[in-house]
């Protein structure tokens, strides 16, 4: 279906997973599961928070908003992933289309600044441990909390009013089961120079940039770390920041994966393989590593079970 321009553009038609019919259904159901799951689990990490007084600190607190986001980012793509799976039409509007966009740049960018938040956190806590309380107040934490909000919401709407001036004469189908962001440079009938530098910005940045702190803030804490001379000292201060480490890791290693992949080969398994992995699989698995892996966590739920036995 070609367009003239982009005026004439009502509505786009997603791919999905149209080429393999026979696996409509058991798709449908494993993803309705999985995003379920998502949404109890970090659900449940919210409510226990937010409930017990033990975890009234920056970290849990840093930990409820990320919960939140695994919340909100799956939830911009899977619900209109779940319909194409059950629909013939798989279509979405033009404007619904920019829509996704601009929540899913939004809730990925304030991600990245929030585990960069949450690094510099354990940095303070375990480098700086007597000025931890009053560099960590309430206000530093809420004005932490919110500037991710403000940043990513101004870049996310920089780059979707940029890319609602594209023109798309060459077809309106997007090869995707969402409204990606190359997608949209692919086709593009007209100058994409603004769109690929906002991109290139938002990558050293907001990526970049994150990423670098995280790196120098987890290089002074094993640094520190390393200093402690009770090996059980060191297990039990490194065990304060292994589980953000570890989605850390989960987190830059599916992005990196999933944009330089999708850079190297455009073909449709690759794109949809990496990014299945990082709207789908890292938010079932963030819930899953902070249960598991700490034991404050464990503990709360535990009392909260207790109690409800007693009630």
């Amino acid at each position: 279906m070609m367009e003239e321009n982009q005026t004439t553009v009502r509505e786009f038609i997603l791919v999905g997973f149209s080429h393999i019919p026979y696996l409509k259904i058991p798709l449908f159901f494993s993803f309705s599961i999985i995003y379920g799951a998502t949404l109890l689990g970090n659900l449940l990490i919210i409510i226990i928070i937010s409930t017990d007084f033990h975890l009234q600190t920056p970290m849990y607190f840093f930990l409820s908003n990320i919960s939140l986001l695994d919340i909100l980012c799956p939830s911009v793509i899977v619900p209109k992933m779940l319909s194409d799976l059950v629909s013939r039409t798989r279509v979405i509007s033009y404007h619904g289309c920019m829509a996704q966009l601009f929540f899913y740049i939004l809730l990925t960018t304030v991600q990245c600044f929030l585990l960069s938040v949450m690094a510099f956190d354990r940095y303070v806590a375990i480098c700086q441990p007597l000025h931890y309380h009053a560099i960590m107040s309430l206000e530093v934490c809420v004005r932490l909390a919110v500037g991710p909000w403000i940043s990513g919401g101004l870049y996310s709407l920089i780059y979707t009013v940029a890319t609602s001036q594209l023109t798309f004469c060459r077809s309106n189908v997007i090869n995707h089961f969402f409204c990606d962001i190359l997608q949209f440079l692919q086709m593009s009938c007209s100058d994409t120079s603004v769109n690929m530098i906002t991109i290139f910005l938002g990558v050293v940045l907001v990526g970049v940039g994150n990423f670098a702190v995280v790196l120098g803030s987890y290089a002074r804490i094993i640094s520190t770390i390393l200093k402690i001379v009770s090996r059980e000292g060191r297990k039990k201060t490194f065990s304060t920041c292994s589980s953000h480490l570890m989605v850390v890791s989960l987190y830059y290693g599916t992005l990196i994966f999933m944009y330089f992949r999708t850079l190297a080969s455009l073909s449709r398994p690759n794109v949809w393989m990496a990014a299945l992995i990082y709207t789908i699989g890292t938010p079932i698995l963030n819930p899953m590593i902070y249960s598991l892996k700490n034991k404050e966590i464990i503990g709360a739920l535990r009392r909260k079970v207790g109690n409800m036995d007693c009630s």
